[in-house]
């Protein structure tokens, strides 16, 4: 006996009729979009973290970070407590050895172009001893310890010596009295104006002329305050050689960042 089957007949497929006539229909079930969810709110802003963004300890020297600004910032705070509380007798003559008079230049002047650095005029709350901590921090995260030594000391020697010379000069034809020969000339001064000019070409363009016409405007009015005017020429000429030092330390930059 053969056996026989019945084919049962399949339940035909929903249709989903076509929301605009002349688009065919599609077999297949029917999809429900599912419900949108809200946005999730935006983490409130951490003000540690935001702190911590800004990393204003960066524009102070450390040990690792600015070798070349920490050690000369130790060595300047020590002369300054010399200066503030030894025997001011003492501490006169140091600073008479240290001067880069014009005597001392023709006699020793390797060793006043070093020990002359070692002092701050006016002190460790001088704006200069501030700009010092400030500018070579920023100058030497972004070229390098070596490079920032070379500028500062470039900036320092070349002003020192194109002001003094010309004492010298004016002496031997006898417009200047001998007593000129031992002017007192020290500090950090011409190094710190230099590396502004020098840290100014890192700079934005808006910020680099702000920072030009502003600390140049400063050195002009001492200028014609004509208090001291050699000295006031030296920090113009300083910051003069920092600004032509611009194609150096921009790709010296490159090379370290």
């Amino acid at each position: 006996m053969n056996r026989s089957s019945t084919a049962v007949p399949a339940a035909p497929e929903e249709t989903v009729r076509p929301a605009l006539d002349g688009i065919p229909g599609q077999r297949g079930p029917v999809t429900r979009a599912a419900p949108s969810r809200p946005a999730p709110e935006a983490p409130a802003a951490d003000p540690a973290s935001a702190w911590r963004r800004l990393r204003p300890w960066r524009l102070l020297p450390t040990p690792t970070g600015t070798p070349f600004t920490f050690g000369y910032a130790v060595v300047l705070a020590g002369t300054s407590l010399l200066t503030r509380y030894a025997d001011p007798a003492f501490v006169s003559a140091l600073h008479q050895g240290s001067s880069t008079d014009v005597a001392h230049l023709m006699q020793q002047p390797l060793l006043v172009l070093v020990a002359s650095a070692l002092w701050i005029a006016g002190g460790i709350a001088s704006p200069y001893a501030i700009g010092f901590l400030l500018v070579l921090t920023g100058l030497e995260r972004r070229i390098g310890a070596l490079r920032t030594a070379g500028v500062f000391l470039l900036g320092h020697v070349v002003a020192t010596l194109a002001t003094e010379i010309p004492v010298g000069f004016s002496v031997l034809a006898g417009h200047l009295p001998d007593s000129s020969l031992h002017r007192l000339d020290y500090g950090i001064s011409f190094g710190v104006a230099a590396s502004i000019g020098a840290l100014a070409g890192l700079f934005r363009p808006w910020l680099r002329w702000l920072v030009l016409v502003a600390f140049g405007g400063m050195l002009v009015e001492d200028l014609i305050a004509f208090t001291d005017p050699m000295t006031n020429w030296g920090h113009l000429l300083a910051l003069s050689i920092g600004v032509a030092t611009w194609p150096l330390v921009r790709r010296w930059r490159r090379t370290v960042g």
